[in-house]
């Protein structure tokens, strides 16, 4: 069995059942060897939330989620509500209020008080701050219809183990859910869940095995355990044409985004590498929003993901680096102006040199407009060559495909800093992308004149 580098998490369990009373480790421990890092064990009623708030506090890949399962919103009152309240506000490893919801096919509660019991659960999950887990069977309009009378975008969650129609996943989507796939993913005559797989972006799914019940395809009839919803991954990454390593690492991402499980591995976004130089990712911020920029469309520069979650530190750049001494050159160069981050650039920049490392930087050259202060003379000794996209010969054309937030004086600008480095960095080049219509002998005219070297980027290659 292939090791996964990102491990899967399963985002919808309920460990505390009777099923695993006499091999819970084992049950955890056949998760962990199928890449399984992850696992939110879910409360159904007050004796089950506790259960799996006890289970998170003790095993530390555990998380857990307090609330009344539509089956037992019969004993719904304000003391049970209370004592949910106070659960989440005592245990960080709380991340959701759920499961909660409408089942119409078993009736275990009358209808009126599934209803009232899920308005309440909506409220609970705004009132502390946790996603919500939305429990659907039978019931899919009037499950939409509550989520939209209580505002539950406010709030957000996941309709856990999915058996609405596509219609119905989009007006979720819509309203900040997620989608969550387990063992019926997998089952033959299931094509139509697998069609709304195929169709909604993987970027709005969780993968979960809801055990002990729902044992995918190879299982069925056998008890479900976490170890399983690898195999639902594997199906997931099937029907969407990408690998299981995809499916675990946007996955995994999810979960993180939602509730907050694990951890974001940055370092692919970070530092990334291309040919044999290293590039540095260290902000999605920029100066211009460029028409022909790739990344109003896409984060993805050759497989590389560059969308970052938030801005690295030093600490975190330096990690991603590792040893540079293998590489041709680094490069600050991601999808954002890497100067926004002067004081990271001169650090890490200072860090490359002392090992002898080549430091190249790619700008759009308005770091003087941004800083208030000619800047280069800070990267003395520090840059090798830089690369300032000049893209056009003159300040109107240039305000129309790169609307600067400077204006139009951003020209004369970017062109000030071309003359101006030649002083402080060896290297410096004037570039331009063959955007249709920009006429790049005049653009190579403009780099003639100030005196620096002139090189033409593809439109729609990057990197």
């Amino acid at each position: 069995m292939k090791s996964l580098q990102t491990l899967l998490v399963d985002s919808h369990a309920h460990l505390d059942s009777k099923p695993y009373t006499d091999d819970l480790n084992e049950v955890i421990a056949r998760a962990t060897e199928n890449g399984v890092g992850h696992i939110l064990t879910v409360g159904c009623d007050l004796e089950s939330s506790r259960a799996s708030v006890d289970l998170a506090l003790r095993y530390p890949n555990i998380y857990a989620s307090v609330g009344i399962h539509p089956h037992d919103a019969s004993t719904v009152n304000n003391n049970v509500i209370d004592e949910l309240t106070r659960m989440i506000e005592l245990v960080d490893k709380i991340v959701a209020v759920g499961e909660t919801g409408l089942d119409f096919y078993r009736d275990h509660s009358p209808r009126d008080q599934q209803r009232d019991s899920l308005r309440r659960h909506i409220q609970l999950a705004k009132d502390t701050g946790k996603p919500l887990i939305i429990h659907d069977r039978e019931a899919h309009d009037e499950v939409i219809q509550i989520m939209q009378e209580e505002n539950a975008a406010e709030i957000g969650g996941v309709l856990h183990c999915f058996s609405g129609d596509l219609t119905m996943a989009r007006k979720c989507v819509e309203m900040g859910f997620y989608i969550s796939f387990a063992g019926p993913l997998t089952y033959p005559k299931n094509e139509a869940l697998r069609a709304i797989a195929h169709t909604l972006p993987i970027d709005v799914m969780l993968v979960e095995t809801d055990c002990p019940y729902l044992s995918p395809q190879g299982w069925r009839g056998k008890r479900c355990e976490p170890a399983y919803v690898r195999s639902t991954a594997e199906k997931l990454a099937e029907v969407k044409g990408l690998t299981l390593e995809d499916v675990a690492r946007i996955t995994s991402l999810n979960a993180w985004r939602l509730f907050g499980i694990g951890k974001v591995d940055q370092s692919t976004r970070i530092a990334y590498v291309i040919r044999n130089s290293l590039y540095l990712n260290i902000t999605n911020r920029c100066t211009n929003s460029c028409t022909f920029c790739a990344k109003f469309h896409d984060f993805t520069v050759k497989g590389h993901q560059l969308c970052l979650e938030r801005e690295p530190s030093v600490e975190e750049v330096l990690d991603a680096i590792g040893d540079p001494s293998s590489y041709d050159e680094v490069v600050f160069c991601g999808y954002g102006e890497p100067l926004l981050r002067l004081d990271l650039v001169k650090s890490v920049a200072s860090f490359l040199k002392q090992k002898k490392i080549t430091v190249r930087i790619n700008t759009d050259g308005q770091a003087n407009l941004v800083h208030g202060r000619n800047i280069l003379p800070e990267l003395a000794g520090l840059v090798d060559s830089i690369s300032i996209s000049l893209n056009a010969p003159d300040a109107a054309t240039y305000q129309k495909i790169c609307c600067s937030k400077f204006g139009e004086q951003s020209y004369d600008a970017l062109k000030d800093f071309l003359v101006a480095a030649k002083q402080v960095i060896p290297s410096v080049t004037a570039t331009a992308v063959t955007l249709p219509g920009i006429d790049m002998d005049a653009c190579r005219k403009v780099a003639a004149g100030l005196q620096v070297e002139f090189r033409e980027r593809i439109y729609n290659e990057v990197g």
